[in-house]
């Protein structure tokens, strides 16, 4: 799925879209897609201006956005303009390793079970073969309208 597969199915725009591209989705099981990490990330002006490291909440939201593409999938549907889709719970969640500008944060999340419309989702970011980010992801779909 490139970008622009990927803006179809995400309503994150820039500066908040955290996934350039998925790699593979294996129906209803796993998702393998990438956040290319860049000096030009508007984060990186306060985070920190002398040595520029990516936020951990920004991490997991890169997990989290990767999950909803797999949970579309999953669901054989596209988001509309009256659905939402929210982090219900983050459980252990470990830092091991900063992100740097340069670095390109491969996302593997596994869908663990999905239940009327509330998804479990294990996770992890790695930079080549490093663990950078892990955690386990509740996210709720839900219709506002």
């Amino acid at each position: 799925m490139d970008i622009h597969q990927i803006l179809k199915q995400l309503p994150h725009r820039y500066p908040f879209l955290m996934v350039d591209r998925v790699v593979s989705i294996d129906k209803s099981k796993s998702i393998r897609a990438f956040k290319n990490v860049t000096i030009n990330e508007p984060f990186f002006q306060g985070h920190f201006p002398r040595r520029p490291v990516m936020p951990g909440v920004l991490m997991l939201e890169a997990l989290a956005q990767a999950a909803a593409l797999l949970a579309f999938d999953a669901l054989n549907k596209s988001p509309d303009d009256d659905t939402v889709y929210y982090f219900a719970a983050i459980d252990n969640a470990r830092f091991k390793r900063p992100v740097e500008p340069g670095d390109q944060l491969m996302l593997d999340v596994e869908l663990v079970r999905m239940k009327s419309g509330i998804f479990k989702f294990k996770g992890k970011g790695t930079v080549g073969e490093e663990l950078a980010v892990e955690a386990e992801l509740t996210c709720a779909m839900r219709t506002i309208a």
